[in-house]
């Protein structure tokens, strides 16, 4: 939960950025809470070499991130609830959700 306090913004203007490190084909934090109907931006970090493609299949949400690169995602607003996401290339792994509240 330390991750989290960087995403309560001090002035009502900014877009929250929470960030999401890729290492080792697992996802660090495995949750992110998020403030419901709220548009932020995941910062997705891929300490991997190879690239992988990130993917919220219920949001129709997929990019790729390369290995050894930062992607800067808007994410829009969530509807209080529960969006499963992965790592497409390796799915047995590389996994976890954003639980809007």
């Amino acid at each position: 939960s330390i991750a989290l306090s960087a995403a309560v913004a001090s002035a009502a203007d900014t877009t929250p950025e929470l960030a999401l490190i890729l290492d080792q084909h697992r996802f660090s934090p495995e949750e992110i809470r998020v403030k419901g109907n709220t548009p932020f931006i995941l910062l997705i970090t891929n300490k991997d070499k190879e690239d992988e493609e990130f993917e919220i299949s219920s949001l129709r949400i997929e990019q790729i991130v390369s290995g050894g690169k930062t992607l800067q995602l808007k994410m829009p607003a969530l509807k209080p609830g529960t969006y499963e996401f992965v790592g497409e290339f390796h799915e047995k792994t590389a996994k976890g959700r954003i639980v809007a509240e």
